[in-house]
């Protein structure tokens, strides 16, 4: 990470010197988006940090998600994989303690991919950047591949046809 911020210093002090106005222009849009982006920002952060304190501890999680009904579980994990919002390096190994607590393959399927490719807290950034139609769009098709995903996870894995 310091090696990309010092190959960006040197560009923008390149930059500086080659064209002192264009930068300093590219800086004034570069605070302005960002003053932009502040509101929609502390607002997903507001939200992920309510749903972290509402969060039930992990072995709750895995009872809820590792009940008998293979479809309602899947419908449940793609929910609140779809309302969360965690780094991958966290969401796949709490996935392998879902498995560990013999939460289905399937189940951990729809909950890590709805998690990673669904933005339910990220919806205001991306109303702002994308407008509400294409944020929406995304929102949907990416909720629809996720449940595809899950599927064809209980296919391979044999878990519908049990």
């Amino acid at each position: 990470m310091i090696i990309l911020a010092v190959i960006t210093a040197i560009f923008v002090i390149i930059s500086f010197f080659m064209d002192r106005n264009k930068t300093i222009a590219a800086f004034k849009v570069a605070i302005e988006r960002f003053i932009k982006i502040l509101m929609p920002l502390f607002i997903v952060l507001v939200l992920v940090s309510a749903g972290s304190y509402f969060i039930p501890d992990k072995k709750m999680v895995s009872n809820i998600l590792g009940g008998s009904n293979l479809y309602i579980n899947t419908l449940i994990a793609s929910l609140i994989g779809s309302i969360s919002l965690m780094p991958g390096f966290i969401a796949f190994p709490l996935g392998g303690l879902l498995r560990a607590n013999s939460v289905q393959f399937m189940v951990i399927s729809a909950f890590t991919t709805t998690l990673m490719m669904v933005g339910f807290l990220t919806f205001p950034i991306e109303q702002t950047y994308f407008g509400t139609k294409v944020a929406v769009i995304r929102n949907l098709i990416s909720f629809g591949i996720a449940i595809t995903v899950a599927l064809a996870t209980g296919i391979i894995f044999g878990e519908m046809f049990v």
